[in-house]
């Protein structure tokens, strides 16, 4: 027989948006279910964010150590190095559960009460839980379903066609491994493989690798690729496999096909929100392309039903979700809260790192904003000479007219913790004058930061 329970909130999702939400309801002493089919943390803890960190780690300890066996400039020798990928796959695996387990205790210390089984919905304010033989009766309904990647007609799943979640738990490496997408999954992940030692190769559509980052700031990131030996394939599209012949084929810009061959094949071509299989459509909501539309405070078209996150479309990041869950209980709360941020740090971690938050020199020109663009070399930096890693810069988007501060970008080695000083000084306002007379701790990369202000302002010290 089938059980009914009452709730004043029910979250559809477990990943980092409605975790975050879930605890903060609990937090506030909002009566909340979240449901969750697979494991709590969802794609970011479980096969996107966190294992893609662990396993780059992984490849970049096992390149170093390669390095220092062929005789380092360091005078660290060592014998040539073995990889266990198991073991590898297991301290990934490690992280993984801590974390989850972790968030598992947050839950439940805050009173939330979590049902595994696969939402089902009835209308905004019934939800079955397949599975569970059960029916949720709610006042608020909150969707945080995340995303998937997007798949290829032409190159289905499985066998030697895998996707990111295959590529992060190898059973084994393959000696070939062809990357269908040089966006910031794909290079991640193909930077990571050619380190553990495979033979790597990128198709990309596009005329040049990241395509969504501006060339002057990948530059540094395509010097990498080559100095690894990745093989690029710009403005090549995929055409498909022959699993007989182990061919990936392919058509170059002149309409000609190639067949590379290789082992495996990772298709990496991007994400989609995930509106499919839990009878999204009864609640006919607006859409705004592939995603839900949502106002400034990820209200649905329908009234007490919120969306965030990667449902929500882009920018389909973490932290963005967690932000918006946040908001959204303390919204039920009966607080009084906006989504707009000035800015959300969008962070690549290829070798060197990328990080973009807010108006890049293009964007900020679009905009019609009459800026002062200034970067600061890494090559002019102690630190980064330290740490054996002088590509790279820092680069400042300001106002001519007041100097106030528009965006920040950085690529070099570790500069995805530079994101949070970038996103706080747009939060907080800043100008030129404020970063420039800010001390900053020397020998670190972050005075690539004070620098690059202070170039803007005329007067760069160490350039």
């Amino acid at each position: 027989m089938q059980q009914t329970l009452n709730t004043t909130l029910l979250i559809i999702g477990g990943g980092p948006g409605g975790y975050v939400a879930a605890i903060r309801a609990g937090q506030l002493g909002i009566s909340t279910i979240l449901v969750e089919g697979q494991a709590l943390g969802g794609t970011c803890l479980n096969i996107g964010c966190i294992p893609s960190k662990a396993l780059i780690h992984v490849a970049e300890q096992f390149q170093q150590t390669r390095h220092h066996s062929q005789g380092s400039a360091l005078g660290i020798n060592v014998a040539a190095p073995t990889l266990d990928i198991g073991k590898s796959v297991e301290w990934k695996d490690g992280i993984v559960d801590r974390l989850t387990t972790g968030v598992a205790a947050l839950l439940k210390k805050h009173k939330v009460q979590v049902i595994h089984g696969w939402a089902r919905v009835v209308d905004g304010k019934t939800v079955d839980i397949e599975g569970a033989d059960t029916r949720i009766q709610c006042e608020h309904l909150l969707l945080a379903t995340g995303s998937k990647s997007v798949n290829l007609p032409m190159l289905p799943l499985g066998g030697p066609i895998i996707s990111s979640t295959e590529a992060l738990a190898p059973k084994a490496l393959p000696k070939r491994l062809i990357v269908v997408g040089g966006g910031y999954i794909g290079l991640e992940l193909g930077i990571a493989y050619r380190k553990l030692g495979a033979e790597v190769s990128v198709v990309e559509a596009q005329e040049r690798i990241l395509p969504a980052y501006d060339s002057e700031l990948t530059q540094p990131v395509l010097e990498s690729v080559k100095q690894l030996g990745i093989k690029l394939y710009l403005k090549h599209s995929v055409e498909g496999f022959d699993a007989g012949t182990h061919t990936l084929q392919v058509r170059d810009p002149n309409g000609d096909s190639l067949n590379l061959e290789t082992d495996q094949v990772l298709v990496a071509v991007g994400r989609k929100p995930n509106t499919q299989g839990w009878n999204l459509e009864a609640l006919n909501l607006d859409m705004n392309g592939s995603a839900l539309r949502i106002d400034q405070r990820c209200q649905t078209s329908m009234r007490n039903v919120w969306a965030i996150g990667d449902l929500a479309g882009e920018p389909m990041l973490a932290h963005r979700a967690m932000a918006q869950g946040e908001m959204v209980a303390e919204l039920i709360a009966g607080q009084h809260r906006e989504f707009n941020p000035t800015a959300i740090a969008a962070v690549c971690f290829t070798d060197p790192e990328l990080v973009v938050v807010g108006k890049t020199p293009d964007e900020a020109k679009a905009a019609g904003l009459d800026c002062i663009v200034s970067s600061f070399p890494f090559a002019a930096n102690g630190r980064a000479m330290t740490l054996e890693s002088k590509s790279g810069f820092v680069r400042v988007v300001a106002r001519r007219d007041n100097h106030l501060i528009v965006g920040w970008q950085a690529v070099g080695v570790g500069v995805s913790e530079l994101s949070t000083a970038f996103g706080q000084s747009l939060e907080m306002g800043a100008r030129l004058e404020d970063i420039a007379g800010t001390i900053h701790a020397h020998p670190t990369l972050g005075e690539a930061v004070q620098e690059a202000a202070l170039r803007a302002l005329g007067h760069a010290l160490h350039l």
